[in-house]
């Protein structure tokens, strides 16, 4: 059964279904062999037999009816422990807040009426209180493409068991972020409601005013599915909302459809990477990267949304988390893991008083933060500003999180909507997102948009190796740029990178690609917007390729588009020295790949060497001098 995993996408398992390759009590039996070696992203999975139950179920339901009336026939998911599943127990991450319920929340239920499948319940930062995966008495969460590296945080579990390919979606919450931090961190989209859509009856609070469900997909395609099924207003949470506007293009999806919309970025001084030159350089691409797909970029004042973030954590909104858990808290506390008992247990300093001036503050903030919206469509940030290693942040476990929640936590206070989606990796192989976010009720026209972004990137899913499919929008939503050129040839689990100095064919480094199986697929140029310089220092020499900036004068370099095995590429990228990074580039054709990049310091004292076109040319020319 091995050969089944990883499933991949939504579309692509119910393709499978539908041509009899495959059934949904096939797909139980390889997602439970595959999972039992795993001791820290489930925290409860559910017996083979149950299992068996639900696909038996499903199969006999799909007999009796047009399968199309399951939307989700057989499709697997992962739900976070803090969210019922009837007759499982719910932990929070806490064993001895332990209970069992008789009912399943109300997402939950309703996915598994659409025909999906819950293969078990997982890990998870305890009370969702955390960032980074490593608060759990169950284990920390290892970064799928590091284990050296943290998950994220709080719906670990959830992000990981997707990322390696065990289900097709799972189920997070989001609170602080905590349902795009693990996706960035892993490659995946994280979609945040808006607040209300997804019901949270059936969900242990955090701060029961500000929680989502969140939907971990492979695609923003997959997550717009889901929430298709999820989404509905729930007269048993009081907090639930009817979806406003019509199930048609609004007025921001029209203008990204159309290539003409503005989208704001944080003013340089008030963006923050915590000293990571990497995801600075990452986020710098996605900027040029939304603006090929029509995008206008306007810096936008960004200190209004950071005091609204710092309310979450140093203001009286930590009493809501105390609140969510109080009998148990004033009982047995010392059942709740450092640092998660000294964060809640703060809150009994504020008092009343002090939660309504913080009531006061925050819609100050808002009518401060909502004015932007006349300027533009969206938001574009990182979802992180940096990544750490789990021993780091178990060193420093409240600084290092707060770091992680500089661009997520004032999302619901304002009462937006967000969408992480994968743009990158580093040098050393691990992943970078960014999200683009919007005011309450427009999830779809951000779907939309973060469906186009992916496509333009057309990164592998998750860790499976998997390459994105082509097209996964809605054929009346697909409006491709020239940026957005077919893959049609792309062997399945490869990635596809440019080179363009010593790994060209027939110089010294090339045989760092051959030796990893790689495959010259292309011998072509950039798009006519870049430099090429000869960096100091060597041997062996290095060339740094730049893209220009818009008012300067570029040309066409010569670069070869070699083929790589997915799980070769990080240790091919690992080998990368500094300035030189893994980025994406344009081709001649439009077609956008990744490729070696050279930060832009880098070449201050360098030679331009762009008058040769390429490398090879000029290291010929040296040799003829």
């Amino acid at each position: 059964m091995n050969e089944l995993m990883p499933l991949g996408d939504i579309p692509s398992l119910l393709q499978r279904y539908a041509s009899g390759e495959l059934t949904p009590s096939q797909m139980v039996e390889a997602v439970h062999a595959a999972i039992q070696d795993d001791t820290t992203v489930w925290i409860h999975k559910l017996p083979l037999e149950t299992l068996r139950r639900y696909a038996r179920e499903v199969e006999a339901r799909g007999r009796t009816m047009d399968k199309g009336a399951l939307p989700l026939y057989g499709i697997p998911f992962a739900v976070k422990d803090n969210i019922d599943l009837a007759g499982v127990p719910t932990t929070a991450g806490c064993p001895g807040f332990a209970y069992t319920p008789q009912r399943s929340a109300t997402v939950v239920q309703r996915l598994i009426d659409a025909g999906a499948i819950p293969i078990g319940k997982t890990n998870l930062d305890q009370f969702a209180t955390g960032l980074n995966g490593t608060r759990s008495p169950y284990g920390a969460c290892c970064n799928t493409f590091n284990f050296d590296y943290i998950s994220g945080g709080s719906s670990s579990g959830s992000a990981v068991a997707l990322a390696k390919g065990w289900v097709c979606f799972s189920l997070g919450t989001d609170t602080a972020g905590s349902g795009r931090v693990p996706a960035a961190f892993n490659n995946l989209v994280g979609y945040k409601p808006t607040r209300g859509w997804l019901s949270t009856r059936g969900v242990v609070p955090a701060c029961r005013s500000l929680d989502c469900v969140s939907i971990f997909a492979l695609t923003a395609d997959d997550a717009g599915r889901v929430l298709e099924v999820t989404a509905s207003f729930d007269a048993e949470d009081i907090y639930s909302r009817e979806r406003q506007g019509g199930r048609g293009p609004d007025s921001a999806t029209q203008r990204f459809l159309e290539h003409r919309f503005r989208f704001g970025i944080p003013r340089k001084d008030q963006s923050q990477f915590f000293g990571n030159r990497e995801y600075e350089r990452l986020f710098n691409e996605a900027i040029v990267k939304l603006q090929g797909l029509g995008g206008k970029s306007v810096e936008i004042d960004f200190g209004p949304f950071l005091e609204a973030a710092r309310l979450l954590y140093e203001g009286p909104w930590v009493a809501e988390r105390y609140a969510a858990i109080q009998q148990f808290f004033d009982s047995r506390s010392e059942q709740i893991i450092a640092p998660v008992r000294e964060i809640i247990g703060s809150a009994k300093r504020y008092s009343a008083a002090d939660a309504y001036n913080g009531v006061y503050r925050l819609n100050g903030l808002k009518r401060q933060t909502d004015r932007i919206w006349t300027e533009v469509d969206c938001l574009l940030t990182p979802t992180a500003g940096t990544i750490y290693t789990i021993q780091a942040m178990q060193q420093d476990p409240i600084r290092l999180n707060a770091n992680l929640g500089y661009y997520t936590n004032f999302m619901n206070l304002l009462d937006y909507s967000a969408v992480a989606v994968p743009a990158g990796f580093q040098g050393d192989g691990l992943p970078f997102g960014i999200t683009l976010s919007a005011p309450a009720h427009h999830d779809e026209a951000l779907l939309h948009l973060a469906g186009r972004l992916q496509q333009a990137y057309a990164l592998p899913l998750g860790a499976t190796g998997i390459p994105l499919r082509e097209e996964v929008l809605p054929e009346h939503l697909l409006i491709r740029s020239s940026s957005e050129a077919p893959r049609s040839d792309q062997q399945p689990g490869h990635v596809r990178v440019a080179v363009c100095g010593a790994h060209l064919s027939g110089l010294p480094l090339n045989g760092q690609l051959i030796s990893r199986s790689g495959r010259l697929v292309l011998s072509t140029t950039t798009s006519p917007d870049y430099k090429l310089y000869a960096l100091p220092g060597g041997p062996p020499y290095r060339p740094g390729l730049v893209r220009v900036e818009r008012n300067e004068q570029g040309t066409a370099i010569e670069v070869e588009v070699w083929e790589l095995p997915t799980q070769e590429f990080g240790s091919f990228v690992a080998g990368i020295p500094a300035p030189l990074g893994i980025g994406t580039i344009t081709l001649a054709n439009g077609d956008i790949v990744q490729s070696f990049l050279c930060e832009g310091y880098a070449v201050a004292d360098a030679e331009d060497i762009s008058r040769f076109g390429g490398w090879r040319d000029y290291m010929q020319q040296l040799r003829n001098t």
